[in-house]
């Protein structure tokens, strides 16, 4: 029996760093094993050109602790480029700019997200687990409580079942003023990395302006986007690598486009540029039950360039939390399989991070970005690594 070589395609293990305000030093990601970060400017504004200084900046920051900065996690796309206000194309002009920086550099793999107005929705940031962890929730009755009763979007109700109304009534009247306050900042107020922090009427302006947008023109532009800067990327070598919707479903009316498999397949047959690729993260695709994660991957696995591995565990009415990472509603087992299948195929070894993990342990007395923390996330890591390697030294040529 001939055991494979599978060192030049296992998974490059790395994390997110988010800057030298980052309560996880530099130095505790490399004693947990990472040969790479994952990090932004978070510093610089959304539209404004990220300079070969900062840029070169952060990354002998990463390099003198004995790393390399892997992936650029994320690159923003300016809000004005999503909905084509008049004067947007000045900032493409600017992304492309950044692009060339980054290149100019020696980076070349750039995630970004094309989600309206918010990144990733959660309701509750530290959802004690059974265990007294702390996890990062997402309550369906939560959010229609807020955009039915407190944000009062015009025809909200419409978008949820009878059932899901009624608990989400009974919810709100059981809200006393302080828990709706903690509510609300929980759901628009920004998160590490992003910039945006929205007042309720502000949000509920903002939301109002993509409603008249709809789905298939905002799909389109995102196409648009795409097919005025992958010619640039390409002639650079960066591979674009989109995220996927997170929650991958309609919150708030807002339109969604990169949720499913059809939806990938509508974006890499428009723009089939070499540059134009896919962050698969696990967590993400992983909200729908509809998505097949091991199918995905292998149709769409060539497109890949960062793969981000967490679990989470689907509920009732498309509540869901974030589970430990190998137990949950995906089967990471036949997942990181498809993986060490498709790096092998490719002869490549695509960056990874696990994403998220729980706050555990020492860490539940120390401040942390949600979904962030040190120990947790060295906890999945390494046990994605192991699996990862079992995985890989069974197959046999």
């Amino acid at each position: 029996m001939t055991v494979i070589d599978y060192s030049k395609t296992l998974m490059e293990q790395t994390m997110r760093w988010f800057g030298p305000n980052d309560p996880v030093r530099l130095d505790a990601l490399r004693q947990a094993g990472c040969a790479g970060v994952v990090s932004a400017l978070h510093h610089i504004a959304n539209g404004v050109v990220w300079s070969t200084d900062d840029i070169q900046a952060r990354k002998e920051a990463i390099e003198s602790a004995g790393m390399r900065w892997s992936v650029v996690e994320s690159l923003p796309v300016h809000e004005d480029i999503k909905s084509q206000k008049p004067g947007f194309e000045r900032y493409i002009d600017t992304y492309k700019a950044s692009l060339r920086n980054l290149a100019a550099c020696d980076i070349n793999v750039v995630t970004y997200n094309f989600m309206p107005l918010l990144d990733w929705t959660r309701t509750n940031l530290s959802h004690t687990m059974p265990d007294g962890g702390k996890a990062l929730r997402f309550d369906m009755i939560d959010v229609a409580a807020y955009d039915i009763f407190m944000l009062n979007r015009p025809g909200a109700a419409t978008d949820y079942s009878e059932t899901v109304i009624a608990l989400a009534k009974d919810k709100f009247e059981t809200l006393t003023g302080p828990q709706k306050i903690a509510l609300e900042k929980t759901i628009v107020a920004g998160l590490p990395g992003s910039e945006v922090a929205f007042s309720t009427q502000d949000f509920l302006n903002a939301i109002l302006e993509y409603h008249s947008i709809g789905r298939e023109r905002y799909q389109q532009n995102l196409i648009y986007f795409l097919q005025q800067v992958c010619p640039l990327a390409d002639e650079l070598g960066i591979k674009l690598v989109i995220h996927p919707d997170d929650p991958p479903f309609s919150i708030y009316g807002l339109p969604r486009v990169v949720s499913t498999a059809d939806d990938l397949t509508t974006l890499f047959t428009a723009v089939p540029n070499a540059s134009n690729g896919l962050c698969f993260c696990a967590g993400s695709f992983s909200i729908r039950d509809d998505n097949n994660l091991t199918e995905m991957f292998q149709a769409f696995g060539d497109r890949v360039s960062f793969i981000h591995l967490r679990n989470t565990q689907r509920e009732e009415h498309g509540s869901f939390f974030e589970a430990q990472h190998l137990n949950g509603s995906i089967d990471m087992f036949e997942l990181i399989q498809a993986i060490v299948e498709v790096s092998r195929k490719r002869g490549v070894s695509i960056p990874m991070r696990p994403d998220h993990g729980h706050q555990i342990l020492d860490d539940l007395d120390k401040r942390a970005n949600p979904g962030y923390s040190a120990i947790g996330r060295l906890k999945g890591l390494a046990e994605l690594r192991g699996l990862e390697l079992g995985i890989a030294r069974s197959m046999v040529a």
